[in-house]
């Protein structure tokens, strides 16, 4: 039987550039997928326009992250959002920075950021094996002996790479398969969440859904404590709030799912308290005969005044010479400091990434190296290690695919 120098199992972002790093090095590389098609996952980023990375500088990289955001500025040195720009353009990839650091193709297709990782593995000679689905890893002595197939097929490797995503979207491919082989491996794992979804809301007003608005600011607070914020665009759902601001935000959620959280929204935050209560007189005593839903209806979308009028028990036939001062500084509060009852956030049907997976104390980070599986390199999404919108995610895949796929092909040395 063939041995080869090294079999990443999962053909996502962080499986190609391993594949395609490893066999610049000089490695013999077989890389499996299950799926008929590689990618998938990577043609979904960004709607379909891949947003391939953020340029942002090392330190604050890692910060977005969170905690475990330090584990990974030894990979983010080695190969950061500078360098993948820098690969792509390198291979004919003209790119863009949009709004929030975020880099897309100039063509706004995902399918030529997959073209171009196809094209380096066939360079260099990578073999791809589509429609493999991989039952278990046979290990002894704490070294992977073979990769057994679900058809009873085997392939053996000097070094392995676990590439496989976590699971979210796992109609893409990514089930999880990598947590039951880890286990088995000895490996423990920080329970799998899913992270960035839309979030859920007790009590939903379903006379807002598909309503959008540009610039708010949210809140997630528990026991009146601050948890988490973001500000930007949002748009309510069938079932709660979705946009990026909100999808950023259902990271912290997902880690609190039992606890009583509340999301605060503030509608207007570009204007204070005080400036916004005078602005609102100042437009009723223009027009003290009109009603209400007319007069204020430059504030805020006519839909979502009629639903705070209506929640705060004011009629929106209501004139503006009938207006109180209670009434308008209790409009004020609402418009600034709105409340709902969280009642979750998607699940992994829904959810973009998959927060938790192998437990990066486990792991070097410097290589991607299991330190209990002395043939083993980790990459991509089966880390615990995830981040908000932007980019964020994919850079991960490519940092921790381009030192894994180095790191094992170097080891043959």
């Amino acid at each position: 039987m063939k041995i080869w120098d090294v079999i990443i199992i999962g053909a996502g972002a962080s499986g190609l550039i391993a594949a395609g790093r490893a066999a610049e090095l000089g490695a013999k590389v077989l890389l499996l997928e299950k799926n008929k098609q590689v990618g998938i996952k990577l043609l979904m980023s960004g709607g379909g326009r891949c947003n391939f990375t953020n340029y942002s500088s090392t330190n604050i990289f890692a910060q977005a992250l969170g905690e475990n955001g330090k584990w990974l500025l030894s990979a983010l040195s080695n190969f950061g959002s500078q360098d993948v720009i820098n690969f792509f353009e390198s291979k004919g990839i003209k790119t863009k920075v949009e709004d929030n650091n975020r880099v897309f193709p100039v063509s706004n297709k995902a399918q030529d950021i997959l073209k171009t990782l196809l094209a380096y593995n066939q360079e260099y000679g990578v073999q791809i094996k589509t429609e493999i689905r991989v039952k278990d890893l046979v290990s002894n002595n704490n070294k992977i002996e073979k990769v057994i197939l679900t058809d009873g097929g085997e392939f053996r490797a000097k070094q392995y790479i676990i590439a496989t995503g976590g699971s979210s979207y796992p109609h893409s491919g990514s089930s999880g398969d990598a947590y039951s082989w880890l286990k088995s491996l000895g490996h423990t794992l920080v329970k799998p969440r899913p992270s960035l979804s839309q979030i859920y809301i007790k009590n939903h007003p379903l006379i807002l859904e598909g309503l959008s608005l540009d610039l708010v600011s949210l809140q997630i607070m528990q026991d009146n404590k601050k948890i988490a914020s973001e500000s930007g665009s949002i748009i309510f759902t069938a079932r709660g709030i979705s946009g990026p601001t909100a999808i950023n935000l259902s990271r912290y959620i997902s880690l609190l799912s039992n606890k009583k959280l509340k999301l605060k929204i503030d509608f207007l935050p570009a204007i204070k308290n005080e400036e916004l209560d005078l602005k609102i007189r100042e437009f009723v005593s223009q027009y003290p005969r009109h009603n209400l839903k007319n007069i204020l209806t430059g504030l805020v979308p006519k839909r979502l005044l009629e639903y705070l009028l209506a929640d705060i028990g004011l009629d929106d036939d209501l004139r503006g010479d009938e207006f109180t001062r209670s009434q308008r500084l209790n409009l004020v509060e609402v418009l600034k400091n709105y409340s709902f009852d969280i009642g979750g956030v998607g699940d992994f049907n829904e959810a973009m990434v998959t927060g938790g997976g192998l437990n990066l104390k486990e792991v070097n980070g410097k290589t991607m190296h299991s330190k209990l599986i002395s043939n083993l390199y980790l990459a991509g999404e089966c880390l615990d290690l995830d981040g908000p919108t932007g980019g964020y995610n994919l850079q991960i895949a490519w940092s921790t695919g381009f030192v894994a796929g180095e790191s094992a092909a170097t080891k043959l040395d």
